[in-house]
């Protein structure tokens, strides 16, 4: 047999496990260091939730296993010992997964759905890595992270709270199409201030109804308004103006995100970091009901830096917005200045940075 033929059958096909599960921030970092992985020959297979959102992006591009677990509680209660009994058969048939397939790790970006992954990889020996996005790390990420071979982390904010965790800060990965000049298909003149309003994956209908009740004062001074109310708002179509395009969704982010001179939009984690590399000037307002006000915090590292200005949802006026954007639509240099504030958070490499973590973790892997 000759040296080749040898290495042909010993050599192992490099196959990953990818964990991410429900919102936006949590399946758009993983699908973009995947693509960063499959250019390394990995085969991937992910690991979600049979009735999230990443049933609807990934099955077009990899595998999808489901595994039945739900959100843990903090505090011990009526339907603890259920959660318990599903993630006890989740980390079950996810180990069998792991060892039938071969996999050589598993890859996770927080959220319950790391849970029972982290715990299989973890019992069979298998490199695991998280990634965290939040300055606030998730529930699972600090009671777990510490048996991570390698945490990832968006925030060097996230480093205090995670003491014993193998921690490197990676910034944030985001979609491949903001890395480049992306065209807008909208009939936008180049000249008009364009306000981009995002409520993130789900939508805000609070924040909806405030931005109604502005847009007349700003399309007076001008602006064009591209509204994305999300599917849950039933007065989505309750305005109506030329220049105000109102939409469930857009498909379009990088594009559009790159072209608005400013945005309304919550603070996910994700959602900070496509504003931050597309040099764009916002206007925060944190889900008030978001784990530990995790997004409150996330949106103080960029009005530190001066690239954008936070409201409480519930402090937050009608006037108090109007008034805001209309200055900064009257004096578009205090845009301009914040835009490059923001551009300065970005991490562009951040997704080649975190895949090299991973490689880093399967090379050192026995």
């Amino acid at each position: 047999m000759s040296n080749s033929e040898s290495v042909a059958m010993t050599e192992q096909p490099k196959r990953f496990l990818i964990a991410a599960s429900g919102t936006g921030g949590h399946l758009f970092p993983a699908l973009a260091v995947a693509e960063v992985l499959e250019a390394e020959q990995f085969q991937l297979e992910w690991l979600g939730v049979s009735n999230r959102l990443e049933t609807q992006l990934v099955p077009k591009k990899y595998p999808l296993r489901t595994v039945p677990i739900e959100g843990l509680q903090t505090r011990i209660g009526p339907k603890t010992p259920i959660l318990l009994g599903k993630l006890a058969v989740a980390v079950w048939q996810t180990r069998q997964l792991l060892k039938q397939g071969q996999f050589q790790g598993v890859l996770t970006t927080g959220g319950y759905i790391a849970a029972p992954a982290i715990l299989a990889a973890w019992s069979l020996g298998l490199p695991r890595v998280i990634h965290e996005s939040n300055a606030i790390p998730g529930k699972v990420t600090r009671w777990l992270s510490g048996i991570c071979t390698g945490v990832g982390l968006g925030l060097e904010d996230a480093t205090k709270y995670l003491p014993k965790a193998k921690t490197v800060v990676v910034g944030t990965p985001v979609r491949p199409a903001f890395l480049t000049p992306c065209e807008l298909d909208l009939p936008i003149p180049q000249e008009a201030t364009l306000i981009v309003v995002a409520g993130g994956s789900q939508g805000a209908v609070s924040v909806n109804q405030l931005v109604r009740a502005c847009a007349p004062a700003w399309l007076g001074n001008g602006a064009w308004i591209v509204h994305l109310t999300g599917t849950q708002d039933p007065e989505a179509q309750s305005f109506q103006h030329p220049h105000y395009l109102s939409m469930p969704f857009y498909d379009n982010m990088a594009g559009l995100l790159q072209r608005a001179n400013l945005a309304i939009s919550r603070a996910g984690a994700g959602t900070l970091s496509e504003l931050a590399i597309a040099s764009t000037p916002a206007l925060l307002i944190p889900y008030p009901y978001a784990a530990e006000d995790h997004q409150a915090f996330n949106a103080t590292a960029f009005v530190k830096a001066g690239a954008a200005q936070m409201y409480r949802q519930d402090e937050l006026t009608e006037e108090q917005l109007k008034q805001t954007v209309l200055k900064w639509i009257q004096e578009p240099q205090i845009l301009e200045e914040m835009a490059a504030k923001a551009y300065s958070l970005a991490v562009p490499n951040s997704t080649e940075r975190f895949a090299q973590l991973i490689l880093e973790q399967i090379e050192a892997s026995p």
